[in-house]
């Protein structure tokens, strides 16, 4: 019935998605397997794309030839630049997105790719001969061989929902769970944990006074996520609205608690500590009055909003009461209680950087699966999968991103690396070198290899000339320009900047913090005019040398600090090395090593519990 496969893809959420996709445009055959195609890249929790670092991996994905970032300017209902008022390396886009149309448009890009076929079937069993992965089992009892398999189940493997004392098996509420894959790994030698998320209620928004509520806009500039995108959709945009708990909304929560099944012990995972539940949050912070809630749209012609921040495994009819007691939803009415879910996961210690498996040759693990949450953590380890899957089978060489080039690098090498404790989310906190891993420099640091590997488009590759030939013509204009008092006082005095008393060149005007580049080149004329008008420049263009021009010594400072640090992850180690022969590293280092088998002196660096002295015996060891 159907024919041996490059690349299977199993489970169609993000990371699947991703996967199916790059592997598929490099040329594989791949096979997308999924329990149903109706939902691909289903937004299970909140409809939105990016966020803090989260948009920085978008367009990450984006600049190397990804669809994530495509996907969400096609659906986006509102758009909103996070973290303005502090420095570029802390901007990060995020997108509120129709539910229904980013699944649809996910289904219309992967149907566009030739040598890319789907089957709605759920895995139940691997076909391994020799630790090498050979094919898959499906629950219709189908046996497909393939060169190579990822598996990114998601929440489904052995997933169990909550509604308080309520308890059912499933990925997805509506949704059935997946069996078979988890007992198979095993056996194979995989370790195994369970983890918990959850998602909040959805509210009729007819039943919300939303005069009662703080509105949230878009921001006025229009931007995109991905470098592609030329023109907004026409979707008619939409608001966010902000609401708050009190003492009464908690109070009424808390009768719920003895029916808690986080309370009980029933729920045995590890859920997410940047991101808990209502009740978690008011045992956590007791002494706090007032919890922020933020009440989001899921589609332009839908009445279902989703509530961000009361995610709950209460009982349903405790929910329902408390929400009644919050200002606004006096008259409320729920589509769809919230529930916790949990399920199965693999240690990504387990991985190497290229997402293969240690045990079992040409088997790839992306998503969930790896112990992280967020869609965008999860396209992106799709991304690089697929990726790697399809260069194993071509003959070429491993895709690995370093830490100072991606945020993805940062993901990946602290899943193999470190390991997880709790699901793993991205923040811009754990970028040692986020200063250079900005959003707005995404294509400068990724299209190249992204064009490199045949993944990105020349159409790419020419909007990143344009773009990098038009930022050298503004930086020189702006270097060897100067103006005159008359010509830039009345802009400095209306932003209340100290004004000029003799001419002076126009980067030291730009040098300045409270000097904005775009708010300038639109009011002071002659720079319009001298380089050809500020049409002829994108707001992306001059935003950047806003950046560079004001960022430029701090930029500089911290590539050379990331430069020294690369160099460590040149340093190779044989992953068969035995640790155990070094008497004079502690037992601890030994034994992690051991189990994580660093690839390089860099990657052992960074494993918890491997001090600088372990380091310093490794480098007199390999002779360094």
């Amino acid at each position: 019935m159907l024919n041996e496969f490059d690349v299977i893809v199993v489970g169609g959420g993000h990371a699947g998605c991703e996967a199916a996709a790059a592997a598929a445009n490099l040329g594989s055959k791949v096979l997308l397997i999924s329990i149903d195609l109706t939902k691909l890249a289903q937004m299970s929790c909140n409809p939105a794309m990016g966020g803090v670092a989260k948009g920085q991996i978008v367009r990450e994905i984006d600049a190397l030839g990804g669809l994530s970032a495509i996907i969400t300017d096609l659906s986006t209902i509102q758009f909103r630049m996070l973290n303005k008022s502090k420095g570029p390396a802390m901007w990060s886009p995020r997108a509120q997105c129709d539910r229904m149309i980013f699944s649809q448009k996910w289904r219309e890009e992967l149907e566009k790719i030739p040598n890319l076929f789907l089957l709605q079937d759920s895995v139940t069993d691997l076909l391994v001969d020799n630790k090498t992965i050979i094919g898959v089992v499906t629950q219709l009892e189908l046996k497909i061989k393939a060169k190579s398999v990822i598996l990114t189940n998601g929440t489904f493997l052995t997933g169990v929902m909550y509604v308080g004392e309520v308890r059912f098996p499933g990925g997805r509420i509506g949704e059935v769970a997946s069996y078979g894959l988890t007992e198979k790994l095993k056996s194979l030698g995989f370790q195994t944990g369970r983890m918990k998320t959850g998602t909040p209620v959805r509210i009729d928004k007819r039943t919300v006074n939303l005069n009662k509520l703080v509105e949230q806009k878009q921001d006025d500039e229009v931007k995109f996520f991905s470098y592609l995108t030329k023109e907004p959709n026409t979707l008619q945009k939409q608001s966010c609205y902000i609401a708050h708990t009190s003492n009464i909304v908690h109070d009424t929560l808390k009768v719920g608690f003895q029916k808690s099944p986080l309370f009980k012990g029933e729920i045995q995972g590890i859920g997410p500590r940047y991101c808990p539940s209502i009740e978690d949050k008011l045992r956590t912070f007791a002494d706090k009055e007032q919890h922020q809630l933020f009440l989001e749209p899921e589609g332009e012609s839908t009445y279902e909003m989703y509530l961000n921040g009361f995610s709950s495994s209460l009982p349903s009819d405790i929910q329902y009461k408390a929400l009644k007691k919050i200002q606004g939803f006096e008259d409320v009415h729920i589509l769809r209680p919230g529930y916790a879910i949990e399920y199965d996961y693999f240690p990504p210690t387990q991985l190497f950087h290229t997402l293969e498996t240690k045990q079992i040759k040409n088997l790839y693990f992306a998503g969930q699966i790896n112990g992280t949450t967020g869609y965008e953590e999860a396209a992106a380890q799709g991304l690089i999968a697929g990726i790697n899957a399809s260069n194993a089978i071509l003959k070429k060489e491993k895709f690995i991103l370093s830490r100072e080039e991606a945020y993805i690098g940062v993901l990946i090498d602290d899943l193999v690396t470190k390991g997880v404790d709790e699901p793993y989310r991205m923040f811009t906190s754990r970028a040692e070198h986020r200063i250079l891993l900005r959003q707005d420099n995404a294509d400068e640091r990724l299209t190249p290899i992204g064009y490199k590997l045949g993944l990105a488009s020349s159409e790419r590759m020419d909007i990143l000339e344009k773009k990098l030939k038009d930022i050298k013509t503004l930086i020189s204009f702006i270097k060897n320009h100067s103006v005159n008092p008359d010509e830039i006082n009345g802009y400095l005095i209306e932003i209340k900047s100290t004004p000029i008393t003799q001419k002076r060149k126009l980067i030291d005007i730009i040098l300045r913090p409270e000097v904005n580049l775009i708010q300038l080149a639109s009011k002071y004329h002659k720079l319009t005019k001298i380089v050809n008008s500020i049409e002829s420049f994108t707001v992306d263009v001059i935003e950047s040398v806003d950046i560079q021009i004001k960022y430029g010594g701090y930029i500089a400072r911290e590539r050379l600090v990331a430069d020294k640090l690369h160099r460590l992850d040149h340093i190779n180690i044989n992953t068969n090395f035995d640790y155990n022969t070094l008497n004079s590293i502690s037992t601890e280092a030994k034994q992690k090593l051991s189990r994580i088998k660093p690839t390089t002196i860099g990657q052992a660096r960074r494993i918890p519990g491997v001090s600088p002295s372990d380091i310093n015996v490794l480098l007199v060891y390999l002779g360094r």
